[in-house]
């Protein structure tokens, strides 16, 4: 469906349809009857910090249980540890001792992505090089959330990526409406409107762009989708991470990069709903969305 032109004059916006189960099945990644924890993906969580210890803990366990083999989480001491105790089946790296060379050499072949930025302090100058080094040096699909999108208002970052998708490369971004609006100022773009945001976004940066809201949208920089399956009940801090990693899980599947993320929001806002009528609205968290993920893939 293609949007009429705008009241304030603006090109208009345009739109594919919301996408049905039908779209969703055709691209849900299979499990073979061979299959091993390699060839099933090699998720790589960089995220956390001292100051948002639990968003490399959402991000990396919601990947594990979108169906990722192997899921190695990359973080500071302080989240290293809670995680070692949370969830043993995690391989967990602390961060002072991983360099971006690792990326090439812990797949063994299989397919690989990287998720980095959640949970980073959008303040720190280390977080945003390491985004930078991570954009630059991995051959993988890499996914950039939450306070590692603060490093990509620069020119060197923007180089990257435009550098990323001339060499075949799938970038995404998953910016929420607040982190999307400040990204596009520091770019000279002026839009409040999350669609057309998604769609300048993708548009200047080369990258596959999932802006997050009541309504979220997804562009590749010519074309929107919308995914209109959301439920306040997501509006809880640490959503975001838990949506980071089940996007990046989809990646690291072999899942092309636009179909990853529309699959991705949409089971993540199914996951919500579940959580919801369990138990309720107001008392979902976001580690109950994660248990909710199954019930989210039954759908399909």
């Amino acid at each position: 469906m293609d949007a009429l032109q705008n009241a304030d004059g603006m090109p208009a916006v345009p739109f594919d349809e919301p996408w049905g189960d039908g779209a969703l099945r055709a691209v849900f990644p299979a499990v073979s009857d061979d299959a091993n924890k390699y060839t099933r993906g090699v998720l790589t969580v960089v995220a956390g910090s001292s100051r948002y210890p639990g968003a490399a803990c959402l991000a990396a366990y919601a990947g594990q249980r979108m169906g990722a083999g192997y899921t190695e989480v990359v973080t500071c001491k302080a989240a290293r540890q809670a995680i070692l105790v949370t969830y043993p089946s995690m391989v967990v790296h602390e961060l002072k001792t991983w360099t971006t060379g690792d990326l090439r050499s812990n797949a063994r072949g299989a397919r690989h992505a990287v998720c980095v930025g959640p949970g980073f302090d959008p303040d720190d100058a280390d977080g945003a090089r390491l985004v930078c080094d991570v954009l630059e040096r991995a051959e993988i699909p890499v996914l950039v959330d939450g306070g590692g999108l603060s490093a990509l208002g620069v020119p060197e970052a923007a180089r990257l990526l435009v550098n990323r998708h001339d060499r075949g490369l799938a970038t995404v971004l998953t910016p929420h409406g607040g982190e999307a609006v400040r990204l596009a100022r520091s770019l000279n773009l002026n839009s409040s409107d999350p669609a057309r945001l998604s769609l300048l976004l993708a548009a200047s940066l080369e990258a596959i762009v999932v802006v997050k809201g009541p309504d979220t949208f997804v562009s590749d920089g010519e074309r929107v989708v919308p995914m209109v399956e959301g439920t306040a009940a997501l509006a809880k801090a640490g959503t975001g991470d838990v949506l980071a990693g089940m996007v990046a899980s989809l990646l690291a599947q072999g899942v092309d990069a636009v179909d990853a993320a529309i699959l991705g929001t949409t089971l993540h806002a199914r996951a919500g709903v579940a959580a919801a009528e369990r138990v309720t609205p107001v008392c979902v968290t976001p580690e109950d969305v994660i248990a909710s993920i199954p019930d989210a893939v039954r759908t399909l």
